[in-house]
């Protein structure tokens, strides 16, 4: 997928105000609307320009686009992906999208970028809503919605969490201004990727006394080499000698509530064997389950000692060919 330079795409500087990339924005519909343009490519044109001006005409989506811009390769055509969570800490005021577009008309790129907030705003009740029995001044204010990067065994123990978030606004001349503020979040036990965290009276202010929106708080998990998560079970890597494979046997493992489980190791280990642990997965009335993915690490022969240790293991297996096809003994 090849980075989209919107700025680029409306010909304005990356400081821009509003004002100019409205002008601008304007200037090119004019120019490619299909109705009106005599270019070949119009109608692909104005999709572009329609996208470029959606993300750079709302402050919190363009704060976030220009924070992965900085990331961004600079070489037109080079692959780019956005790095595991980009957007985590930012808040978004669930407004309407491109005037006249569908979401069938914004690339690969966007959706990449700012898919997954639609389709969490999607989740939510519809923000800005009259407030019940509010006269026509009166508006609940908008529902916000930011992604949390949460540690796997915050959803085994549940945590309060004091979170920082970022969004944007513009003054009064139209210049973006980055904004932060931070809150206390109660993580509950059990939760899982994808879910959302209510806040309630954390949104966008209501007007005339009307209440203000909510804030939706969409999980998602850290990185981490050790385990992932999908849907309620876990999966962890567990790393064994070449001798606990072969023989197996009891081992130790810690898993990722914390506890240290003994689990017995079937001999004449296989690529892609796993140990189902029943009910240790994130916690639920149905638990999920651990799935434990083992693997096999060779020890380093740094003495002469070890290195005598290899050299009688070979002489051992005189006929073992590690380069058969069936990957057993056997010339």
């Amino acid at each position: 997928m090849e980075f989209k330079d919107y700025y680029k795409i409306l010909g304005v500087a990356r400081d821009a105000g509003a004002a100019d990339i409205k002008k601008a924005y304007r200037k090119l519909a004019r120019k490619y609307h299909p109705d009106v343009s005599k270019e070949a490519d119009a109608a692909a044109r104005m999709a572009e320009v329609n996208e470029a001006h959606t993300v750079l005409s709302d402050p919190e989506k363009r704060a976030a686009y220009d924070s992965l811009g900085r990331e961004a390769p600079h070489r037109p055509g080079q692959d780019f992906r956005p790095p595991p969570n980009w957007d985590a800490g930012f808040e978004f005021s669930d407004g309407p999208g491109a005037e006249g577009m569908d979401s069938a008309e914004f690339s690969d790129f966007f959706e990449q970028l700012f898919g997954r907030a639609a389709h969490a705003q999607r989740a939510q009740r519809g923000g800005g809503a009259q407030a019940r029995g509010a006269g026509p001044a009166q508006q609940r204010g908008r529902d916000h919605h930011a992604g949390i990067e949460l540690d796997l065994r915050d959803a085994y123990h549940g945590a309060q969490r004091t979170l920082t978030l970022h969004g944007a606004r513009l003054d009064h001349a139209g210049r973006l201004i980055n904004e932060e503020r931070q809150l206390q979040a109660t993580i509950p036990k059990g939760v899982r990727a994808g879910q959302l965290i209510r806040l309630s009276g954390q949104g966008g202010p209501g007007l005339g006394g009307a209440p203000a929106g909510d804030l939706f708080l969409e999980v998602r998990f850290k990185p981490d080499a050790r385990w992932r998560a999908e849907d309620r079970d876990v999966y962890q890597s567990v790393t064994l000698a070449p001798w606990e494979a072969e023989l197996g046997g009891a081992i130790e493992v810690q898993t990722p509530d914390g506890s240290t489980v003994q689990v017995t190791v079937p001999p004449r280990w296989r690529p892609g064997r796993k140990l189902r642990l029943k009910e240790r997965g994130i916690p639920a009335a149905t638990p999920g389950d651990l799935y434990l993915e083992l693997h096999v690490a060779l020890p380093a022969a740094t003495t002469p000692a070890q290195q005598q240790a290899y050299r009688a293991l070979a002489q051992a297996f005189p006929q073992f060919n590690p380069r058969h096809a069936s990957g057993t003994q056997g010339a």
